[in-house]
């Protein structure tokens, strides 16, 4: 029983490169959690403001809504790993300017937002190439192992990273947090130096408008793909309150305790990972994505209403069990179904999906906090409201529903296969006769 329910570690025993990509974003991972605490407890501090630090969202949000899909179309026609290198450099340069800026006499709260922006940028062009990446190193039958692996890696980040964070901010000065983040960057640019090439796909389209729309149409196509992102659009949306976390640990217990809050959705998504071997034998993704998205909201109304520091910890760590549980079937969906000539613009509409709505969360969160229903009463109703879109996407969406994750693979392949034999065609109409 145990075995059918543990983690299956068969991608790092195969596949080298696949151990590197691991390891190096493991690390990277981390450190990047520290700061995602620091900064939000950063603007806070200088501003003690709720919808101030909401605004990190909507910062966040406006160039990703781009570079999303700039990201994606150039991940299906350059070398992957060349991207994700590439963007692992711009981030190691824009955590240096934050230790900088943490050391200054008077830190500047407008270089927070620009930095938060560029962050933004700098992930929408190389999060689609990471994630199209992956896929081309381990076998397809292993994907759901991978993406429980993928999971686990960041769910320990995001367990020790804000925990970490908690204890250095109430302890040291932040620019020696700032300095932690940018020394694991060391880390996973050696990683991915040893990673071998992955070249995209032959005939791979140019990237440009038409290349981005084709991607588009393909998504609107596939009622599965649809569900997967509009049911995360509205968990996060109505349920993602981390803009409220450094006032709630103030009521709770204060800013010691703020790194507790960020963790506590990691511990159960930990739990929900070491036990995913269940996933596997598990075919109604849809189904699952929908129930896993309406449990995060029911656990999120525990956390408005407890006010208890133990019971909003279980409510968040029950949340986070939810959320993982959620996101490791859509990742199946997408890495098992979703052609290879695709999978990088694919990857940007995904990233949109699982990032927009946490960062107009925050907003939402924010602006809620400020009226009459305060930071609890933000957070309660939105998780009402996302039980609820729950039900209304159930009711509008029943192919998702009903999806049956066994003809998956079996449709990529014929898509690969296709775009193949079509590209073979081309490239033969294409050579002068002698």
């Amino acid at each position: 029983m145990s075995k059918r329910l543990g983690l299956d570690l068969s991608p790092l025993r195969t596949s080298r490169d696949y151990r590197l990509v691991f390891t190096g974003g493991a690390v990277t991972a981390f450190g990047s959690f520290i700061s995602y605490v620091t900064i939000p407890y950063q603007v806070a501090k200088l501003t003690d403001d709720p919808l101030m630090v909401g605004l990190l969202g909507v910062c966040e949000l406006v160039p990703l809504l781009f570079m999303a899909f700039v990201g994606g179309a150039l991940a299906d026609y350059v070398d992957r790993r060349l991207l994700v290198r590439g963007g692992e450099f711009a981030l190691a340069g824009l955590s240096g300017i934050l230790l900088l800026n943490a050391l200054s006499d008077r830190p500047h709260l407008w270089l927070l937002y620009v930095i938060a922006a560029l962050t933004a940028c700098v992930d929408g062009l190389q999060r689609p190439a990471l994630e199209a990446m992956v896929p081309r190193l381990v076998e397809p039958e292993q994907l759901p192992a991978v993406m429980a692996l993928q999971s686990l890696s960041m769910q320990i980040a995001q367990l020790g990273g804000p925990a970490l964070a908690g204890v250095l901010i109430s302890a040291i000065d932040l620019s020696w947090v700032y300095a932690f983040d940018l020394l694991t960057f060391a880390v996973s640019l050696t990683c991915l130096t040893f990673v071998r090439a992955v070249p995209p796909p032959p005939a791979a389209d140019r990237p440009s408008i038409r290349s981005v729309v084709t991607g588009l149409r393909y998504a609107r196509s596939r009622p599965e793909l649809l569900g997967t992102y509009l049911v995360d659009i509205n968990a996060m949306f109505f349920g993602m309150p981390t803009a409220l976390y450094p006032f709630l640990a103030t009521q709770l217990g204060g800013p010691r305790i703020l790194g507790l809050l960020y963790a506590a959705p990691s511990v159960g998504s930990l739990i929900a990972t070491l036990t995913s071997g269940w996933t596997a034998r598990a075919h109604r993704h849809g189904l699952m994505v929908l129930v896993a998205g309406a449990l995060w909201g029911l656990g999120i109304v525990g956390v408005g209403l407890s006010h208890t520091l133990w019971l909003t910890l279980f409510c968040l760590a029950f949340a986070g069990a939810a959320d993982m549980v959620s996101g490791i079937f859509r990742a199946i969906v997408w890495s098992q179904t979703i052609p290879d000539h695709l999978r990088g613009r694919l990857a940007g509409i995904e990233m949109l999906s699982y990032t927009t709505g946490p960062l107009l969360g925050q907003l939402r969160s924010g602006l809620m906090a400020r009226t009459r229903l305060g930071v609890t009463g933000s957070i309660w109703l939105g998780g009402v409201l996302c039980i609820a879109g729950s039900a209304v996407l159930a009711a509008a969406l029943p192919q998702f529903v009903r999806y049956d994750g066994k003809d998956g693979p079996a449709r990529k392949k014929a898509a690969d296969e296709a775009w193949l034999a079509a590209s073979s065609s081309r490239s033969t109409a294409s050579v002068p006769s002698p």
